[in-house]
């Protein structure tokens, strides 16, 4: 399984806007996709007020291919985050087995 982390910074003014967008829009959108195994929204620490993060776990590469494309190792840009989101970070890792 594939892991893949999902990480955005947020302009300072713009942390509601983000919070809703992904908790109301971006979640059930993922949520429908196939191969997804599991999501986890992440929201910010007084610490890191304005970075959020999805934790997605894919049941293969070709899952994850099949919905991010074959440039699944570039972060996807949502209409409704733009002007929102200042930085993407994106990173994958196999899922070690317990």
């Amino acid at each position: 399984m594939i892991v893949r982390i999902f990480r955005v910074v947020i302009y300072e003014e713009k942390i509601e806007s983000f919070k809703s967008f992904m908790l109301e829009t971006a979640m059930p959108l993922m949520r429908q996709q196939e191969g997804l195994v599991s999501i986890q929204p992440c929201l910010p620490r007084p610490e890191t007020p304005t970075e959020f993060c999805l934790i997605m776990v894919w049941k293969s590469l070709d899952a994850l291919v099949a919905f991010a494309g074959r440039d699944w190792q570039q972060p996807h840009i949502h209409p409704d985050e733009e002007g929102i989101v200042r930085e993407r970070h994106l990173h994958h890792y196999e899922l070690a087995a317990t």
